[in-house]
């Protein structure tokens, strides 16, 4: 097979570059490891950033999410009984859309499916060719077949654990991570959410987050230590354990139930450098991971899309390639605001083992000055709702 641009990673940034390139005439293919019910069952955060909510309107795939979604303001942030509001509208001037990353790519599939896209499910085997040529290609294997796609540029869409990063040399990437000491337990509930906008809540026991999918499904999180199994967890001892770390007229309020999915997530920081390998490019996990605080892993993952899209736009309409030779310092620039911003959330919000009194002190001090400071909330709501790209 050939096509113009080959695209690892059936997730949501992947199709939706496959998408947006389609809208301009680009061909792709799209290679997924799993199953399309697999990649639909993962459950994801959905906080969408203005950024990405705009492209998916470019890519023609907002309807569903422009008459489902849910619109936020603002956001709580609480330390014990004590909450206030950032009001991002009016400090930044843009809402946030609430709308859950799996109906994201499910919209996406649907899309592909309809322009009579190509994507290969329960691809194994994968290896990246010449990337460093203007002809690079790819080699996989499909229920034991082999097969072969060559192809202008690859976009290695493929997460973390992919083999898109592990192509460019060891040599000549480098690699920055920090690993918190703790996870997030998260549950989902068939049960109105506590709060109408998201509750970001730190106590003595830990951080806790309340969140939403929609008016019938809550989504909740608790800080836990990295060595718990979901399993340890009864509902009843969740709930109970939510209770403690939120405001108590939240907890006054929450409607408990039983939970549908349960699991545990680490929390990590991670950049690699570059995002370019000759025609070889990285987008998001394959290229960065931020902690899940303040929900930039999806939306780092768009900002990326936005340059490569631009830029493989202006390479295919106009036969430029500067959109393309500066994607790896226009991405990171971008991805670097976000980990620090993803960072610096979670170091206010949450417990650390090795945390001294003085650590302690400097946490409430630091959330009392954002609570009762503008421009602190102004510097938050502008980060939250998402910098321009």
């Amino acid at each position: 097979m050939k096509t113009q641009v080959a695209i690892i990673g059936g997730g949501p940034s992947g199709l939706l570059l496959s998408q947006l390139l389609y809208t301009k005439g680009i061909d792709s293919i799209v290679l997924e490891r799993k199953t399309k019910d697999y990649v639909l069952g993962r459950i994801r955060a959905g906080v969408l950033e203005r950024g990405f909510v705009q492209l998916m309107r470019e890519a023609g795939v907002s309807e569903r999410m422009d008459a489902e979604s849910f619109i936020h303001d603002g956001t709580q942030v609480s330390f014990g009984d004590t909450m206030f509001r950032i009001d991002f509208a009016k400090l930044a001037g843009h809402p946030v859309t609430v709308y859950g990353q799996t109906e994201v790519t499910r919209d996406l599939y649907h899309a592909r499916e309809q322009a009579n896209g190509k994507i290969e499910f329960n691809v194994e085997d994968v290896v990246i060719h010449d990337a460093k040529t203007s002809a690079p290609y790819l080699t996989y294997s499909v229920e034991g077949e082999a097969r072969r796609i060559a192809c202008d540029f690859v976009a290695g869409c493929d997460g973390f654990h992919g083999v898109s990063r592990q192509t460019i040399p060891k040599d000549l990437r480098r690699e920055y991570e920090k690993v918190y000491p703790f996870g997030w337990l998260g549950v989902l509930s068939e049960t109105p959410p506590v709060n109408h906008e998201l509750i970001y809540s730190g106590s003595e026991r830990g951080f806790a987050l309340c969140s939403m999918r929609n008016e019938k499904l809550s989504r909740y999180y608790i800080q836990c230590p990295l060595d718990d199994n979901p399993e340890d967890w009864s509902d009843a001892a969740f709930w109970a354990e939510l209770k403690r770390r939120i405001p108590k007229e939240a907890a006054d309020k929450l409607v408990t139930g039983p939970c549908i999915e349960k699991s545990i997530a680490p929390l990590r920081s991670f950049v690699t450098e570059p995002m370019r390998w000759g025609n070889l490019f990285l987008c998001g996990d394959a290229a960065h991971i931020v902690p899940p605080t303040g929900a930039k892993g999806l939306n780092t993952a768009a900002s990326d899309i936005h340059y490569l899209y631009n830029g493989l736009r202006e390479f295919y309409e106009h036969g430029s390639k500067a959109g393309i030779d500066a994607y790896s310092e226009k991405a990171l620039a971008r991805v670097w605001k976000a980990e620090r911003f993803s960072w610096w959330f979670s170091s206010l919000m949450h417990r650390f083992p090795d945390q001294t009194e003085f650590d302690l002190k400097m946490q409430i001090a630091e959330i009392e000055f954002l609570r009762t400071s503008e421009t602190a909330q102004r510097a938050m709501a502008e980060n939250y709702v998402g910098l321009p790209y």
